[in-house]
């Protein structure tokens, strides 16, 4: 999923030149620079926003910040639901109200983009296709920030076809053999961890895992950590890692296998990646933790699963 971070590389800003207000507050520059950045919540967007129409902003500004607040948050139903906005101001767009618009084509990029976005979340893959395509054409340049959504639907594309084998056999930090059937008796789904001791989110995420492990395990679902880089050196910082923790976090750890890897199968492009797994094999997310469509389908197999809060930074 793209980032406002990301975008902001790719589209240049236009020049403006600006009313300024008294000096009893702020200057239409000034509350736009705030509604453009406000990412708290959606409330605070909200004034942000009015405070910048009080003092003139144009209602092309008010939609770019929308749209860089959905995509920072990584909202992309909310994005899906600007679409038709976006669509009715296609040919109502000047450069010279536009924050974030270099060219007239980048501004019909996005606008395609969004169109994209509302296709992928119903489902309409060659819809998704034309649409991104389109903006591909419009913008090169925006490319970087267009393509996490293909590899998304590739891989979802690909998760479909696959039904995860329980009865392979991986070997445990400690060096004994098991397999993931063992995190599975008496459990409604399994989730594997994929973690390497030499990411920093990883490192940095353990405390909170180790709550959220313990959590999923009491509420039926199993959970498996596999650390990917199968070697002697990363099995010892691993351990090390563990070590330093109050208690092992819930569930089996272990190394995945160099040859048919894990990983591989499941297209593993970086730590941490959580995968959801049901009893039948069925992969039912393939992502990273933070994605709000992991724990909404753990809340559907688990009702009474509750998130633990992140713990206090030390």
């Amino acid at each position: 999923m793209i980032r406002a971070v990301a975008l902001a590389c790719l589209i240049a800003l236009a020049p403006q030149a600006w009313a300024q207000r008294p000096a009893t507050g702020p200057t239409l520059r000034e509350a736009v620079d705030l509604m453009l950045s406000e990412r708290e919540s959606q409330e605070a967007l909200e004034a942000a926003i009015q405070r910048a129409r009080d003092l003139g902003a144009s209602e092309q500004s008010v939609l770019e910040a929308r749209f860089l607040y959905c995509v920072d948050r990584r909202e992309d139903a909310v994005i899906a639901s600007l679409a038709p906005e976006f669509v009715s101001r296609r040919e109502l767009f000047k450069l010279e109200d536009s924050e974030i618009f270099g060219v007239r084509e980048d501004w019909l990029a996005v606008v395609e983009y969004t169109e994209a976005i509302a296709c992928l979340q119903n489902n309409d893959k060659e819809g998704f296709k034309q649409h991104i395509t389109e903006a591909f054409w419009l913008s090169p340049k925006q490319g970087a920030a267009f393509a996490p959504h293909i590899e998304r639907l590739r891989l979802n594309e690909a998760m479909k076809q696959l039904r995860l084998d329980f009865s392979t056999s991986l070997e445990t930090l400690e060096g004994t053999q098991t397999t993931l059937q063992s995190a599975t008796e008496g459990k409604s789904a399994l989730l594997l961890h994929f973690f390497s001791p030499w990411s920093r989110e990883c490192e940095e995420s353990l405390e909170d895992f180790a709550q959220t492990a313990t959590a999923l395990h009491d509420a039926g679902i199993g959970v498996a950590t596999l650390v990917g880089e199968s070697d002697p050196d990363t099995r010892a910082d691993t351990l090390a890692l563990l070590d330093a923790l109050p208690s092992k976090p819930t569930g089996l750890w272990l190394m995945d296998r160099k040859k048919r890897s894990l990983t591989s199968l499941l297209r593993i492009q970086s730590a941490p990646t959580m995968v959801l797994v049901g009893l039948d094999g069925r992969i039912l997310f393939n992502g990273h933790p933070s994605e709000d469509a992991l724990w909404n389908e753990i809340s559907r197999l688990a009702p009474e699963f509750k998130r633990p809060a992140s713990p206090p930074a030390h």
